[in-house]
C-alpha cells in the first residue's frame, strides 16, 4: 500500500509539474512549436560578460540548424531534406541510448519486450501503415510477464482501493506543498477540508470491508480526488474526454501490479468510443450522477 501511495504520489507531481510531459505513447507527443519549449534549450544559465562574442558564435550556428526548433514525436527524429528544410524521419532503434537497466524495459501489446520506451516507439514507426503497426501499443511499464485474467470479484475491488488512493496522494501532496507548489490554491482549499475531517481513514492496508464501508459512511471526501485525477490525465487536449494516451501515464505503471487495470478502463467506456468521458470515470469510481461537476476539475 505505501508503495503505491509513493507511485501514485511521483505520478501526480510529475503531472502537476509538467502536464504536457505525458508517457510515451504513439500519439502522445503534440507537435506544437508556439507552446513548446525547444528541444535541447540549454537549461544552464551564465553570466557570460566578456565571453559575449563567443556566445554570439554559438547562437548563429544554432540558428543555422534547421531541426533546432522542429519538434517530431516518439519514435521520429529531425533530419534535413536536399532543400535544407527540417522533416521527421524514423528512428533507428539501434541509436536508442543504452539502456541502465530491467526498469527502463516495456512491454508492448506484441507481447514483446523493449529495451526502453525509446526502442519501442522507434520500432513501431517503422511498421506505420501496416496492419501490424497500427495494433501495436506500449502496454506496460516494466519486462512482458504473465498477466492472469481479472476476475469479476477482483474487478468490484479495485475502485475501492484506487479511491482510497488517489484521497492519500492528495493529503500527502497538501502536507509537503508548503514551498512546493504542488497544488493550486484552489486544489488546497479542497483538500484542507478532507485533511481536517478527524473522521478520515489513515492510509494503510485496508481490507476492501473497511474500504466500502468507509466509501459509504465518508463519501463526500472521494468526490474531488476523483475529479482530480480526471483532470491530471485531460491534458493532450484538454476536451473532457481521456483518449488511450492520456490513460498511458496511469494505466502503463499499473498493469504489472494491479491485473484489473486495463478490464478496469475498459469497463469505464460505457458506449465503446475509446474515449472515457468525466461522466464515466466518475461513475465508475461510484460518484453519483448529480455529484460529477466540471468545475471540480481544477
Amino acid at each position: 500500500m505505501r508503495a503505491w501511495i509513493f507511485f501514485l504520489l511521483c505520478l501526480a507531481g510529475k503531472a502537476l509539474a509538467a502536464p504536457q510531459e505525458a508517457l510515451p505513447d504513439e500519439t502522445e507527443v503534440i507537435e506544437d512549436p508556439t507552446t513548446e519549449e525547444p528541444v535541447g534549450a540549454n537549461p544552464v544559465q551564465v553570466e557570460v560578460g566578456e565571453f559575449e562574442e563567443a556566445t554570439e558564435d554559438v547562437e548563429e550556428i544554432v540558428a543555422e540548424n534547421p531541426c533546432q526548433n522542429h519538434h517530431c514525436k516518439h519514435g521520429k527524429v529531425c533530419e534535413v531534406d536536399d532543400n535544407n528544410s527540417p522533416m521527421c524521419v524514423c528512428q533507428d532503434p539501434s541509436s536508442c541510448p543504452a539502456t541502465a537497466g530491467v526498469f527502463e524495459k516495456v512491454c508492448g501489446t506484441d507481447n514483446k519486450t523493449y529495451d526502453s520506451s525509446c526502442h519501442f516507439f522507434a520500432t513501431k514507426c517503422t511498421l506505420e501503415g501496416t496492419k501490424k503497426g497500427h495494433k501495436l501499443h506500449l502496454d506496460y511499464i516494466g519486462p512482458c510477464k504473465f498477466i492472469p485474467a481479472c476476475l469479476d470479484t477482483e474487478l468490484s475491488e479495485f475502485p475501492l482501493r484506487m479511491r482510497d488512493w488517489l484521497k492519500n496522494v492528495l493529503i500527502t501532496l497538501y502536507e509537503r506543498d508548503e514551498d512546493n507548489n504542488l497544488l493550486t490554491e484552489k486544489q488546497k482549499l479542497k483538500v484542507k477540508k478532507i485533511h481536517e475531517n478527524e473522521k478520515r481513514l489513515e492510509a494503510g492496508d485496508h481490507t476492501v470491508e473497511l474500504l466500502a464501508r468507509d466509501f459509504e459512511k465518508n463519501y463526500n471526501m472521494y468526490i474531488f480526488p476523483v475529479h482530480w485525477q480526471f483532470g491530471q490525465l485531460d491534458q493532450h487536449p484538454i476536451d473532457g474526454y481521456l483518449s488511450h494516451t492520456e490513460l498511458a501515464p496511469l494505466r502503463a505503471p499499473l498493469i504489472p501490479m494491479e491485473h484489473c487495470t486495463t478490464r478496469f478502463f475498459e469497463a469505464c467506456d460505457l458506449d465503446n468510443d475509446k474515449y472515457i468521458a468525466l461522466e464515466e470515470w466518475a461513475s465508475c469510481f461510484g460518484i453519483k450522477e448529480q455529484d460529477i461537476d466540471k468545475d471540480l476539475v481544477i
